[in-house]
């Protein structure tokens, strides 16, 4: 039987996925992805939302290098083909049927920040730091990070942190859009779940229309951008649902409201 190295939890609506490798710092070796990549097509299945998290402090610091120095210089490369096996189980994440949210804490480098950046949301406690080390071993990123992260924080960002080893604090990291939250120490797996159970009350067509469509949109020209975005508005209001409409129109249920002012030096 082989070793379990995630962990899987469905609460209610949300499904939580636990990278458990801590022993490695949650380092992603061929068996770890496999069995994230079971867990994502598991929660796509029975899940409205899924949450994201590491074990043991930290949330992964990439990939197994002892892994693939044995893959690189040993007698059984990587074919080219193969070289792309975190594409699939983290497109699934990213432009999957459900949203995910990642709780982030301790290291979130290299391959790490690859998958956290597939999330739709994330959420860093103030123990989080980010880094990109790939220079410094003599390889590049090869988990859509090249795409992903780049879009989040752009090029001049990315190439600083890639070229310089300059890591980031859980601070800049939101300053650069690789979090949209920064936490206490130790809360932001809760933090995670607390948003992932908010977002499950939504329209399921809807969360699909953002976590599917809004990043295909984004590949688009402006022209084809606008023919698609009518497409999947159209769809995503598919049965003729107007309950949630009225629930506002009738009873003001889910009014927008200014948000309280945060106390100075506040998260």
């Amino acid at each position: 039987m082989s070793e379990s190295l995630v962990t899987y939890e469905l609460d209610g609506d949300v499904a939580i996925v636990g990278i458990d490798r801590a022993a490695k710092r949650n380092a992603v070796n061929t068996a770890v992805m496999e069995q994230m990549h079971a867990a994502f097509e598991r929660a796509a299945g029975e899940a409205r939302v899924g949450v994201l998290f590491g074990h043991g402090g930290n949330f992964s610091a990439g990939l197994d290098l002892a892994e693939a120095a044995s893959r690189i210089g040993g007698s059984n490369p990587l074919k080219p083909w193969e070289r792309g096996r975190w594409t699939v189980p983290l497109d699934l994440v990213a432009r999957g049927p459900i949203p995910w949210v990642a709780a982030l804490q301790g290291a979130c480098i290299g391959g790490g920040l690859e998958i956290a950046s597939a999330c739709a949301i994330r959420v860093a406690d103030e123990s989080t730091f980010f880094a990109l080390p790939e220079a410094k071993r003599g390889i590049f990123v090869g988990g859509g990070g090249a795409v992903r992260i780049q879009r989040l924080m752009g090029y001049a960002r990315m190439a600083d942190m890639m070229l310089t080893g300059r890591v980031l604090s859980a601070a800049e990291g939101e300053r650069v859009n690789l979090c949209q939250y920064v936490v206490p120490a130790g809360q932001s797996l809760e933090k995670a779940k607390e948003l992932a159970r908010a977002i499950a009350t939504n329209a399921p067509t809807t969360n699909w229309a953002i976590c599917a469509g809004l990043p295909r949109l984004n590949d688009m020209g402006h022209g084809d951008g606008l023919f698609f975005e009518a497409l999947i508005g159209g769809a995503s209001r598919g049965g003729g649902d107007t309950s949630r409409i009225a629930a506002f129109v009738e009873r003001g249920e889910n009014k927008v409201v200014a948000p309280t002012a945060k106390p100075e030096g506040g998260v």
